[in-house]
């Protein structure tokens, strides 16, 4: 199934040099999937640990704040990191990529769990006791949960683009 919308965008990127020189290289494409591998494994390290915190599983000695402050910039520089390399890959077989509705529901998820982390970090500026206070601790339980469900769903729509075909 085409997404016929993104097919003069993802023609002119096929067509591209950049394009060309990655999808005829034996080298590229394998060592930017091996990047991209290691920072997922990164971020959802990190995401994990921070989640498991909010349910209180691990680190309750450990303030949340000090969590988030120890776990947060794995997040967003393995964030960055899986930006370039998945830009990468697109480029290199932009069919493969933008003409897939897995791929465009896993970016939706993306934007979606980025944003949840940010808002679960977000009351941290102000108070750093915040998720800990018995009115906010089944909140901090549910928005974790839900985290770690948006996170497992990215990673299995990773692995889905590659059964899914145009």
């Amino acid at each position: 199934m085409a997404l016929a919308f993104l097919t003069p965008f993802t023609t002119w990127v096929a067509d591209s040099p950049v394009s060309v020189a990655i999808g005829n290289s034996k080298i590229i494409t394998p060592a930017v999937q091996c990047v991209h591998i290691l920072a997922v494994s990164v971020v959802m390290s990190a995401i994990l640990m921070m989640d498991l915190r909010l349910l209180g599983l691990v680190g309750r000695d450990d303030a949340m704040q000090m969590s988030s402050r120890r776990y947060l910039p794995w997040v967003w520089w393995g964030l960055l990191v899986l930006f370039c390399s998945g830009a990468s890959l697109i480029i290199g077989e932009p069919r493969r990529s933008l003409q897939n509705p897995i791929f465009l529901l896993k970016m939706s998820l993306l934007v979606g769990s980025a944003i949840l982390t940010a808002l679960t970090q977000a009351p941290f500026g102000h108070d750093a006791g915040f998720w800990q206070a018995p009115k906010h601790r089944y909140a901090a339980k549910a928005l974790a949960v839900a985290s770690l469900i948006l996170w497992v769903a990215i990673v299995l729509c990773g692995r889905w683009i590659a059964y899914t075909q145009e």
